[in-house]
């Protein structure tokens, strides 16, 4: 009986497989659906940045599912173990790799994406995890440090656009935002992708003209009192309050907008917050947004994990799988780096109430696009996914990968307030394989 559902679910991935490219040469006008396999993304990155690793990446979309996702139900199965759990596997267009059967999208692009399989941090806890996977550092009272969108921003600066040059879809609770930066390198927060950045309108009783004389009269009452008291801290946040004002009356607003894009282009990525983040993402690097994280929660699954998870893998698959096609096809992946990341793992014992608890030990992170040699699989866990094997990877070193394809200085040490020197990623140390 097993052998037999076993068939099944991957003659099913295989019609999904072309259904998914039929539905890609529809929408996005591809004419090559093998150019958008592994030999396409690869491709694509190398004619793009000539081969160059350092500073490949203009734009990073950062897809951080929130709540730890499990490495046995998505990319690492355990086939043959207890461990595996109800999720049944499909091959990939990598020898030897295979996914989940809810990933078949992402199983037939994985010619173009490196896999890390040993990922591994020391905190099972989700705030702390979430902390260090974002800053790599262990989270300190004495100090908040910056995550990788204020770094980006705060070494290159933002790319020629009134548009913000960091942004983050969805809840913004954990985040660590700006760290001990400016206030203004903070992520620009968008709490629901189908409804945009809100509150970007001057208010319907005013007229410009009037809106524009209050906020003159404004600055001159201010104006004794930043003279007085002159400091970073008061100096960014002007920087910031300038910054909104002069969005709200700019027409590249309109990239906060998806209801810009063609109805078929919005169901293809799925009509769930996940999806729709990641065509928001896509219309926010195209526009000049240099980094733009899309959080997707809801992977803490104590409880019955297969009441739920099937169907979050399944929107993982559209939305990732749409967003690299999309990319791929607008020539983009050249310059866009795309990340998958969450906090730690799932364990490899199901307990007592159907669900996987809390594990730190092993789990899995994806990378693709610029920088990044695709059809790499590095590192390895154990044969049931509780420890690494092989070539562990640390959450700074994650980001010290994501920072070598942004051209980031690693070794430079940037004083705090305080008055204490950190490195942007910690003493992380980029993967070498998986660059380019």
């Amino acid at each position: 009986m097993k052998r037999s559902r076993a068939c099944a679910n991957n003659n099913d991935a295989d019609m999904s497989r072309r259904r998914f490219l039929a539905t890609t040469q529809g929408l996005l006008g591809v004419t090559c659906a093998g150019g958008l396999g592994l030999g396409g993304f690869a491709r694509s990155a190398a004619s793009e940045t000539g081969g160059q690793t350092s500073g490949a990446a203009k734009h990073v979309i950062y897809l951080y599912m929130n709540g730890a996702m499990s490495h046995l139900d998505t990319f690492d199965p355990k086939v043959g173990t207890d461990a595996q759990g109800e999720t049944t596997t499909t091959k990939t267009r990598l020898a030897g790799v295979e996914f989940s059967d809810k990933l078949p999208k992402l199983a037939y692009l994985m010619n173009g994406m490196a896999l890390i399989r040993s990922m591994t941090t020391e905190t099972g806890a989700h705030e702390q995890g979430c902390y260090q996977m974002r800053t790599s550092y262990k989270p300190l009272n004495s100090i908040r440090h910056p995550g990788m969108g204020a770094w980006a921003n705060h070494v290159h600066g933002k790319l020629g656009t009134s548009l913000p040059g960091n942004v983050l879809i969805g809840a913004a609770a954990e985040h660590p935002r700006a760290g001990f930066l400016p206030a203004s390198l903070a992520p620009v927060p968008v709490n629901n992708p189908k409804t945009g950045l809100q509150n970007t309108a001057s208010p319907d009783y005013l007229a410009d003209d009037q809106f524009r004389r209050r906020m003159s009269l404004a600055n001159q009452f201010d104006l004794k009192f930043r003279t007085q008291y002159k400091s970073h801290l008061i100096e960014a946040y002007d920087q910031t309050y300038r910054e909104a004002v002069r969005l709200m009356g700019s027409s590249e607003l309109k990239a906060f907008d998806i209801k810009e894009e063609k109805e078929e282009v919005r169901e293809f990525y799925g009509n769930n917050s996940l999806g729709q983040g990641c065509l928001l993402a896509r219309r926010l690097v195209e526009r000049g947004v240099r980094f733009v994280e899309v959080q997707y929660g809801g992977w803490d699954h104590h409880n019955d994990i297969y009441d739920a998870l099937p169907a979050m893998v399944t929107n993982l698959d559209n939305a990732l799988g749409a967003l690299l096609r999309d990319l791929a096809n607008r020539g983009m992946l050249g310059e866009v780096l795309v990340v998958l990341a969450t906090e730690f793992g799932r364990s490899p014992t199901i307990n007592e109430n159907a669900g996987r608890d809390h594990h730190p030990g092993a789990f899995s992170a994806l990378l693709c696009g610029a920088g990044i040699r695709g059809g790499t699989v590095y590192g390895k866990s154990d044969e049931r996914g509780h420890s690494v094997e092989e070539d562990a990877v640390y959450p700074e070193d994650l980001n010290a990968t994501i920072a070598a394809t942004m051209g980031l200085p690693l070794d430079e040490e940037f004083i705090a307030p305080n008055g204490r020197p950190f490195k942007i990623c910690n003493n992380g140390t980029p993967i070498a394989q998986i660059l380019r």
